[in-house]
């Protein structure tokens, strides 16, 4: 793969000429470590449409608070990290990128996942934790293949019934939220294996009344046979 990694502590900007190397498949601007960039982003630039064959694109740890709506183009994007800036929204040319696989968007400042995450249908792996979502769309039963959804630390009061209906998952993560019940759905989310991988699905921080704490940690068959009883009575 053609990759590229900009790096080197004076850098003030990215260089221009990147966004002339047309063949670029993946590219790395995230100044995490004392090696990498000392500036931090606020804005992505609009020639990032140029690279059309991006496969990868790594800017998170800036301080980008927009991302520019020519970010549609890029039709090959397959892995998006968008992790630990000031986003509190996304263009809805996003929803274009209909390769995209894999998008890591925590700690930012969404207040709703936005609409446009909910057109991509190849995506598998979704982490949109310690933002202040408290709004999750119906339209989220679109991600069939979605496999990790991680959403701890947010402001979420309710999950629609429709995240019942994404049965590829195997990994959701809802700690630290404000969940008081779960949708009366939720144990058919039978790929939800935290009989085996206690990770696999976390409820810890939210004031879980129906069903129960004890209930959610006997899975899914529990929490079925919970809601079940209900309509029995």
């Amino acid at each position: 793969k053609k990759k590229l990694k900009i790096s080197g502590r004076e850098l003030l900007s990215v260089p221009t000429q990147v966004f002339g190397l047309e063949q670029l498949q993946v590219l790395e601007m995230s100044p995490e470590r004392e090696s990498c960039l000392r500036y931090r982003m606020e804005l992505l630039p609009q020639e990032i449409g140029h690279l059309r064959n991006l496969t990868c694109l790594y800017v998170d740890s800036n301080n980008l608070k927009k991302i520019p709506a020519e970010i549609g183009t890029l039709s090959r994007l397959e892995r998006l990290t968008l992790s630990n800036n000031s986003l509190s929204s996304l263009p809805a040319e996003m929803g274009a990128l209909q390769r995209l696989q894999s998008l890591h968007l925590a700690n930012n400042s969404l207040t709703e996942l936005p609409e446009p995450l909910c057109q991509l249908r190849s995506l598998t792996f979704l982490d949109v934790s310690d933002n202040k979502i408290d709004n999750i769309p119906s339209s989220i039963r679109h991600l069939e293949k979605l496999e990790t959804l991680l959403l701890l630390f947010n402001s979420l009061e309710s999950l629609p019934e429709d995240v019942c209906l994404l049965r590829n998952l195997h990994t959701l993560w809802l700690g630290n939220n404000r969940l008081r019940s779960l949708p009366a759905a939720f144990g058919e989310l039978v790929n939800l294996d935290w009989g085996y991988n206690y990770c696999s699905c976390n409820f810890e921080g939210n004031p879980l009344a129906s069903p129960p704490p004890e209930v959610c940690s006997r899975g899914p068959e529990g929490i079925r046979d919970y809601f079940s009883s209900l309509h029995r009575i």
